[in-house]
């Protein structure tokens, strides 16, 4: 990759990939961001907070049908 905001996108499509042909979730409702270093939840100063920024994180919004 040739950076990490590139890594990031093709860590959220491969996410998604499984969300939608193992899980078979339906890929419009999914949606990927890549932030490669812009939001990190550790120091990548240490490898124990490098491995804590190499995530993914989903969040799913319920819908209330009325």
């Amino acid at each position: 990759y040739k950076n990490n905001t590139e890594l990031s996108k093709a860590r959220a499509e491969a996410v998604k990939f499984f969300m939608v042909n193992l899980l078979a979730q339906d890929s419009a409702r999914i949606r990927t961001e890549g932030h490669g270093e812009t939001t990190p939840v550790a120091s990548n100063d240490t490898e124990e907070g490098r491995i804590k920024n190499r995530r993914v994180e989903i969040m799913m919004k319920s819908t209330v049908y009325k």
